[in-house]
């Protein structure tokens, strides 16, 4: 029984896919609008999502919405592009806001336009874009707490996209960098059927409703107190400061890039790169 609940929340993703999809064909539903925003971080989520292969990056973009903005890969620049977003903002269909990176609070960071000689920070256009949006979601450990952009010093001083807007209706889909299945899961999901069940911290329950320790190949030396005592060890590393236990995502079932490889099974431990406090209360990564 365990087997087929851990194969179905694998597939899970393509399957909200193709309903929407199919929705979207047969019930002459339109497909939404969406912008897509790359606001302060690595862009890490624009990277593993173009890499993403099931559902992959086309099937997103032709089948399931009208992609009007995306910073990195769309082919219009300048002030052309910005009035895309214009555009989109007049349009009386249905908008999808996603949006990577944290957002600078501090005024001269993370200028994503200039119009008519206006500088247009990360943080104006989200609030620009925000009101017109029938779903705000927050991609990436950076654009959901403020991750790695907003840790110490936060020259910027940089906030999660929800403390800027100061809504708690954002959904979160954190992970540094998230997986493109939790994104693109989401989304199959909203379009088939609206808001997805969240938790307390706004994440989809599909998701990330069970830690990495719940479901952790080396859960068998856990339960009988079988401890790494360095890094490349084949037992638990709960012992070397894992976050397993804390962490909350389907990484064991899930991998990027269609790899076969993540932290654990590479014999390190998770450093929590998913959780609200990443990185500075998870560090020390490892212990000794």
């Amino acid at each position: 029984m365990k087997c087929r609940v851990r194969e179905s929340k694998k597939n899970m993703p393509i399957t909200m896919a193709n309903v929407a999809i199919n929705k979207i064909r047969k019930e002459n539903i339109k497909k939404p609008n969406c912008i897509w925003l790359e606001a302060s971080g690595c862009f890490g989520e624009v990277i593993t999502l173009l890499n993403g292969e099931d559902p992959d990056v086309m099937y997103f973009l032709t089948e399931m919405v009208n992609m009007n903005f995306f910073n990195t890969i769309m082919a219009d620049q300048g002030e052309k592009a910005y009035e895309r977003i214009l555009k989109t903002l007049d349009s009386k269909e249905d908008l999808i806001l996603i949006v990577c990176g944290a957002i600078p609070l501090k005024e001269n960071f993370s200028i994503l336009a200039t119009y008519k000689g206006e500088k247009i920070s990360a943080l104006k256009l989200l609030k620009k874009i925000a009101p017109k949006s029938k779903y705000i979601i927050s991609v990436g450990t950076c654009a959901c707490y403020g991750g790695p952009t907003a840790a110490r010093p936060n020259i910027s001083n940089s906030v999660d996209v929800s403390k800027a807007l100061g809504s708690k209706s954002v959904i979160r889909i954190p992970g540094c960098p998230a997986n493109p299945i939790w994104i693109l899961g989401t989304l199959g999901y909203i379009i088939s059927f609206g808001r997805p069940e969240l938790d307390s911290q706004q994440r989809p329950i599909a998701f990330f409703s069970t830690t990495i320790h719940d479901n952790c190949p080396r859960r068998y030396f856990f339960d009988n107190e079988i401890f790494a005592t360095k890094l490349g060890d084949k037992e638990c590393m709960y012992k070397l400061g894992c976050r397993g236990p804390i962490t909350k995502t389907l990484c064991p079932q899930h991998r990027w890039n269609q790899s076969d490889n993540w932290p654990i099974g590479d014999n390190t431990t998770c450093i929590g790169c998913a959780s609200s406090g990443f990185p500075d209360e998870m560090e020390p990564f490892t212990n000794y």
